[in-house]
């Protein structure tokens, strides 16, 4: 009973402090948006093509076998490659000419023997030159390219076995070639085929396909987290020992301050944004429904809140006010850049993304993008509950421990 009535009595005295300061909190709402919004379009600039045209490679065939002329001419015409490839067959010289020119981003070339290699079963490999001065296509090409080498591999075994117990059958060597050849050709098509060589390994990289809803996303996100970190650091308020000893006579713990101070920290934040949420509706391409709003609102939720539960383990444990608010700007530092709000996650390195899904903000991120971005009609909440769980223990024990070490 106790507990709910200095709870309730500390967030009174916070909302009227916030609006004693009503002159100077639209300053503190808006400066965040005008500073996020100039960076986002410099960013926004910076990954948009100047233009649209479709990535240009080359296919040199070294081998002039039937069986690599198909594969270059299956390649050549695939649908599934055309709309942001444009293949072209040409000779090795002639590929060289166009990447010193810089008309090709890189070129394939099909060695010698390869088909003999094949049948044989000894390895296959497919050379790839890129154009130094395009390394994003180049190593696009390149993972494309590694598909269809790996599907190539996988039907080579079937197409040994094949050749095995034709011979076995007693076939002629005539027939017997023709016949594998055909397999060949089905086993191609098959890799090819649709659906098979783009979806094995979708390479996504929304930043740059769509960089102005990715970067409006980070921008409301990095928004929303200097709010909190403001908002939080404007009810804050130095108190002498005196009257700290006072309040703990009075029976008001650590705990009941920092709870209230999360608690209007969390609903202040939330209304704006919300409502800058509802005023950027008109930049994502896809219609946003009730139910992506509430699915937004849960998560923004959670991630406000845990952020704002992570600030208050750093103010209850650290007394000085300087290292404090060094503190708090570290841990607002890492929360944004882990979250890729400032920087995609695509470029960071393998060993920091695969940390990336027990960090708070990247969970929040990846979700709101998932819901915006690929039209997702659901959302996993169950991290970040669990993460605001181990946040309110963390709090309370620091909380407990801090009235316990004082007495």
């Amino acid at each position: 009973m106790h507990f709910m009535k200095h709870l309730m009595l500390f967030i009174k005295n916070h909302l009227m402090q916030l609006r004693r300061k009503w002159l100077s909190l639209p300053l503190l709402l808006i400066f965040p948006i005008i500073l996020v919004g100039l960076a986002a379009t410099m960013m926004i600039t910076f990954f948009t093509s100047a233009d649209d045209e479709p990535i240009t490679i080359g296919l040199v065939d070294l081998d002039k076998s039937n069986e690599t002329q198909s594969v270059v001419q299956l390649i050549e015409e695939s649908s599934e490659l055309g709309s942001f490839l444009r293949i072209h067959s040409m000779s090795e010289s002639d590929a060289k000419s166009a990447i010193l020119d810089g008309e090709i981003s890189s070129y394939l070339i099909f060695p010698d023997n390869f088909a003999n290699n094949l049948y044989q079963g000894e390895s296959v490999e497919l050379q790839i030159i890129g154009n130094p001065s395009q390394p994003t296509e180049s190593y696009l090409i390149n993972e494309l390219m590694e598909s269809v080498t790996r599907h190539i591999r996988a039907s080579q075994a079937n197409i040994l076995a094949i050749n095995y117990y034709a011979k076995n059958f007693g076939m002629e060597n005539d027939a017997r070639n023709d016949f594998v050849f055909r397999q060949f050709q089905e086993f191609l098509f098959y890799t090819i085929g649709r659906d098979r060589v783009l979806t094995e390994r979708e390479i996504s990289n929304q930043a740059t396909s769509s960089p102005i809803e990715y970067f409006a996303i980070g921008g409301w996100f990095i928004v929303i987290t200097v709010w909190i970190f403001s908002i939080f650091h404007l009810l804050t308020s130095e108190n002498s020992s005196r009257l700290k000893n006072r309040m703990r006579l009075y029976g008001v713990t650590e705990l009941q301050q920092s709870m209230a101070k999360i608690i209007v920290t969390l609903g202040v934040s939330l209304v704006f944004s919300c409502m800058l949420l509802y005023l950027m509706k008109d930049i994502f391409e896809s219609n946003i429904i009730v139910q992506d709003y509430t699915r937004i609102i849960i998560i923004t939720t959670l991630y406000s809140s845990l952020f704002a539960i992570c600030l208050a383990i750093v103010e209850v444990l650290i007394s000085s006010y300087k290292l404090r608010m060094l503190s708090h700007s570290i841990v607002t530092a890492v929360s944004l850049i882990l979250s890729g709000a400032i920087i995609p996650v695509i470029y960071y390195p393998l060993s920091i993304q695969e940390i990336l899904p027990f960090i708070y903000s990247y969970e929040a991120l990846r979700w709101i993008q998932e819901i915006l971005l690929n039209d997702r009609l659901y959302a996993d909440y169950i991290p970040l509950i669990l993460m605001n769980t181990a946040g309110g223990f963390i709090l309370v024990g620091v909380s407990l421990l801090k009235e316990r070490v004082q007495q």
